[in-house]
């Protein structure tokens, strides 16, 4: 994860919100987010393919530029989830005329209980975000309701476990979060009904420990 000029000793206070942004600090973290975690969508994205047709859903949509990319590449209407109020909020601001428009649609809500029929959607993506879900299967098995019979899940993520790395360890107890390896995120795909798992992985640069570190994006279909 890419926090950059963040120490979760210093400011704890500022980094907790990364669970779910509220307030003031909440803010100011998303605005971070929007920032840091481009790098990431950007390498991420040229392993998925996306059509002007494909109806797509961002799951934690944070600060709402992942959805304004959708926007700019598919012709379908582009919905963005969070459970944050002020991510919403931010999401919204920045997608103001799509949604003026009808082609966009900021929802606060929950992965485990989306607000969606059956067999919405083309793709769902989940950039820096599983490692909040609350229950990883059931979670990942209810945005596969929502996609249509060949829809993907695309997965990204900035970290992967690492053993005996004491500044990953606290983040974990810090934000109580999972960091799920290549395997984990695999095989819980297919637990939760998934196919066709693809993964790549990037050796990169982690901003937060100075250290060497793993990008990961995965790309499942129903």
């Amino acid at each position: 994860m890419n926090y950059e000029n963040i120490n979760i000793i210093e400011d704890p206070e500022l980094l907790i919100n990364a669970r779910k942004p509220e307030g003031k600090l909440g803010d100011e973290l998303i605005e971070k987010m929007n920032i840091n975690h481009e790098c990431l969508a950007r390498w991420s994205l040229k392993y998925l393919d996306i059509s002007r047709s494909d109806a797509i859903l961002d799951i934690g949509c944070g600060g709402g530029v992942n959805v304004d990319r959708f926007l700019k590449i598919s012709d379908s209407k582009v919905y963005g989830l969070d459970y944050s109020k002020v991510a919403c909020e931010k999401s919204a601001l920045l997608n103001e005329d799509a949604i003026c428009e009808g082609r966009c649609e900021i929802i606060q809500g929950s992965v485990s209980d989306l607000p969606f029929d059956d067999d919405s959607f083309d793709i769902a993506t989940a950039f820096e975000t599983v490692y909040f879900w609350p229950d990883f299967i059931n979670d990942l098995a209810e945005v596969r309701r929502v996609l249509r019979d060949g829809g993907r899940l695309f997965i990204a993520n900035e970290a992967l476990p690492k053993q005996d790395d004491a500044r990953q360890k606290e983040l974990i107890e810090l934000l109580d979060m999972n960091i799920y390896s290549k395997e984990q995120l695999e095989q819980s795909l297919h637990e939760a009904g998934f196919g066709n798992v693809v993964s790549y992985v990037k050796q990169s640069r982690d901003s937060f420990t100075g250290e060497d570190a793993n990008w990961i994006c995965v790309i499942a279909q129903k």
